[in-house]
């Protein structure tokens, strides 16, 4: 991690130390996730079934304001973070003790909120255990959320306050579009309780997967009663979808980038829309860069980015003003990759893109 602080009571600070990626090392730890079984070594470049799926424990959850939030546990695990173009592991590193979630969603909507900038303080019976600037995250069973794996220093079993610190959505970057207009904008810091237990924790599920790990398909969303980052299905979608989103296409990067242009006052006119989303399971695929490119009568009538817009009929989504017209050519060209670390099996995807080009 590029960062990070681990407060005692006693308020000395200690700096984790990181394990080597090998499973010889990974089995120092004590815990069902440090015997993973080693990272496949001829993955895909795309979505791929993971090596093993682990279960979570799920805390409390709290309202602010605009935001809701959930915390949750599971083991402390492996993860990729991403960097402009360069992805790198971040391996369990000694002291971890679990991997703690936060999902930050619109209490009215259910909407998931990414760009939030989320961070969380932890403590026990009001002494600090750890504070940190969590990632956003992308995972098979659980979507888009914020996490990181924490060091939960001598606690064995309390129920732990996790005050969960959101800057906002805007603040990120993001515009907000038809209801949402004027939300999101307020930072707040919500308390939720999360039971957690050593005893507890060595019970979640954990399951190796020898027999499908490394298939082109992923892991079920977990079922659990908590908003996902799901992106809209291609036929829900408002306006004239382009492309055949709900057969998975157009696709690149291992992603469908399910398109439509909208005509709605809440936009001024003529708008179009890009909905990249995961295959299989749909999930939201936040912060990326988004260049769209309209041509009639080969003529450019635009080249510019697309904003990251949260709308309550589209989601989120990428999009822009602009007058496309039936017959013209929508070219799409990923700037960016998206800026979300990567549980294991989204990783390798979600990466490097070939331009999408679609007729309206």
């Amino acid at each position: 991690m590029d960062r990070r602080t681990f407060l005692r009571s006693a308020g000395a600070a200690t700096t984790a130390s990181a394990l080597g990626a090998t499973a010889g090392c990974l089995g120092l730890l004590e815990t069902r996730s440090a015997r993973a079984p080693p990272v496949l070594e001829d993955r895909p470049n795309a979505v791929y079934y993971p090596t093993h799926v682990e279960g979570m424990e799920m805390g409390e959850m709290g309202k602010s304001g605009d935001y809701a939030v959930m915390a949750m546990y599971s083991y402390s695990h492996r993860f990729w973070n991403v960097n402009g173009t360069t992805v790198e592991k971040t391996p369990i590193q000694e002291g971890d003790d679990a991997h703690i979630m936060v999902n930050v969603f619109d209490p009215k909507t259910k909407q998931v909120l990414p760009d939030a900038g989320v961070s969380i303080e932890i403590s026990s019976d009001g002494d600090t255990v750890s504070q940190e600037t969590i990632y956003p995250m992308l995972s098979q069973p659980m979507a888009f959320h914020y996490g990181a794996n924490f060091d939960i220093g001598d606690v064995d079993a309390a129920t732990l306050t996790v005050d969960v610190s959101v800057s906002g959505v805007t603040s990120g970057g993001v515009v907000t579009a038809g209801e949402y207009a004027g939300r999101f904008e307020e930072r707040a810091t919500i308390p939720v309780e999360l039971p957690y237990s050593e005893a507890t924790k060595e019970n979640i599920s954990f399951e190796q997967t020898p027999e499908r790990a490394g298939e082109r398909t992923a892991q079920e969303p977990m079922g659990m009663d908590m908003p996902l980052g799901v992106a809209p299905a291609a036929g829900d979608l408002p306006g004239r979808v382009l492309g055949d989103p709900a057969n998975g296409e157009p696709k690149s990067g291992d992603a469908v980038f399910a398109t439509t242009v909208v005509d709605a006052d809440r936009f001024d006119g003529r708008y179009l829309a890009v909905s990249p989303r995961t295959p299989y399971n749909g999930y939201i695929i936040p912060r990326m860069g988004i260049q769209a490119t309209v041509e009639r009568d080969g003529d450019v009538v635009y080249d510019d980015a697309l904003d990251r817009v949260l709308d309550p009929e589209l989601g989120y989504h990428y999009g822009r003003p602009v007058d496309v017209r039936s017959g013209d050519e929508v070219t799409l060209s990923v700037t960016t990759p998206a800026q979300v670390a990567r549980h294991e099996g989204y990783e390798t995807a979600f990466l490097e893109f070939d331009d999408v080009t679609l007729t309206a």
